[in-house]
């Protein structure tokens, strides 16, 4: 996924063409940000696209939370257990700030992720 070239623009620029680079790779646009972290925690689970609980969702969810800020040192990979689910821990804490810093953190992280992939 190439976002090297759009990397000046502003974050919500950034996120756009994020969204549509996934949307021509999976066939689907992610409606937001837990989407993509979902798509993460599936692909860092290496398991492929199968169903998924309530739960499982929400574990991916935060897998993919965990792997985008461990690129910033935030969380740092612990283990991985018998099934193949990875577990990190908390490395230093998060910079505090209202939702709408936490959710451009998450973003700015997700796309370094995606030049990475």
């Amino acid at each position: 996924m190439n976002l090297t070239n759009i990397e000046d623009q502003p974050l919500d620029t950034q996120w756009e063409h994020l969204l549509q680079s996934l949307e021509e790779s999976i066939g689907k646009r992610p409606s937001d940000l837990n989407g993509v972290l979902f798509l993460i925690g599936v692909q860092e689970l290496g398991q492929g696209a199968k169903r998924f609980t309530k739960e499982q969702k929400q574990d991916l969810m935060h897998v993919g939370i965990c792997k985008v800020l461990s690129l910033s040192g935030y969380y740092v990979l612990e283990r991985t257990d018998k099934d193949g689910w990875p577990h990190y821990m908390l490395n230093r804490a998060l910079p505090q700030g209202d939702v709408n810093k936490q959710e451009n953190l998450l973003k700015m992280h997700v796309i370094e992720y995606f030049k990475g992939v």
